[in-house]
């Protein structure tokens, strides 16, 4: 037999210590812990993401948007743009704070803004644009926001006051159903240079006095009293008893508005709204509903050029 093989008889030489691994296979044995969740995995977000628009296409239900978050009465409003928020601090109306954004492009209107603010004591701040546009909900402001407080409301009974006090026919303008905070600011604008004493509106179904309203009004809502009824026409009804007459603007209307006799009386113009006009309840307590005249191509006028153009012929026939 051959020599020096594994059979040939001679014991084997044992292996001295070997170097060790310093723990480290047995840490690496521990694992990584407990699987995470599938919601925390990078993948996750897409996975869902993918199976929305599977249900969706398959004609499942679909995510709808948060409800908008009514705002309170109390809360305050912003008045967004250079040339509002000038007129509007022009005009002296009531104001907390003002907003510039940080590194605007100055201007004229941004400087006069600024000034009247540090002379009225008006705090000024400046945020970013971002902050600027969820504060103005999206609206155009330039660089610029004006926050005023709430609005203060008159009682109806206060406008024909305010008449008396200053020795003039009353002269109201009640806004029915007329949702737009737009068309309540030109409007406001109508009535201040025409002579109203005030405006009404009701609690329900009704823009009231918010910032694009204060925008649109060039800074006249300073001046004209806004009253708001909770009964439009129980606030109507209680008008004729203190001796006013009640004339309806309607594109249905029975008399030209040129041809009323009342005009002259002391009186509450009530604008409808544009296409639905004077509701029922409202018509029944009109003394007279009127129409203003026009060409068959237009077949009505927004409530804010009805209430200009009527409020211009009530002017014109006091002056006569």
């Amino acid at each position: 037999m051959a020599a020096g093989g594994r059979a040939s008889g001679r014991p084997a030489k044992k292996k001295g210590p070997s170097k060790g691994a310093g723990g480290q296979g047995r840490r690496a044995l521990e694992g990584r812990g407990a699987t995470p969740p599938a919601e925390m995995r990078h993948w996750y977000k897409d996975k869902a993401r993918s199976e929305r628009v599977a249900r969706e296409e398959r004609g499942g239900t679909r995510r709808t948007a948060p409800a908008r978050q009514r705002r309170s009465e109390d809360a305050p409003e912003y008045i967004g743009g250079r040339n509002p928020v000038l007129e509007a601090l022009q005009a002296g109306v009531p104001s907390n704070a003002l907003y510039v954004a940080q590194r605007i492009d100055n201007d004229d209107r941004v400087r006069d803004s600024i000034r009247i603010a540090a002379e009225r004591g008006i705090a000024l701040l400046e945020i970013t644009r971002d902050k600027l546009d969820r504060l103005t909900e999206g609206g155009v402001h330039q660089g610029i926001a004006l926050q005023i407080p709430a609005y203060d409301y008159a009682h109806p009974s206060d406008l024909v006051q305010l008449a008396e006090d200053a020795a003039e026919t009353p002269l109201i303008v009640a806004l029915d159903s007329v949702t737009d905070p737009r068309n309540l600011g030109a409007i406001a604008r109508s009535a201040t240079a025409f002579g109203a004493h005030g405006l009404l509106i009701p609690s329900r179904r009704s823009a009231g006095v918010t910032g694009g309203a204060w925008k649109t009004s060039a800074g006249t809502l300073a001046t004209m009293r806004v009253a708001r009824a909770a009964n439009l026409t129980a606030a109507l009804r209680e008008y004729r008893e203190a001796g006013l007459f009640v004339i309806g603007l309607d594109g249905a209307g029975e008399t030209d508005l040129q041809d009323v006799e009342l005009l002259s009386e002391p009186l509450v113009v009530v604008v409808g709204s544009e296409g639905k006009g004077l509701s029922r309840l409202v018509r029944e307590h009109c003394d007279v509903v009127t129409r203003i005249p026009m060409r068959g191509a237009a077949e009505s006028l927004n409530a804010g050029v009805a209430a200009g153009v009527a409020l211009y012929e009530v002017a014109r026939h006091r002056r006569l």
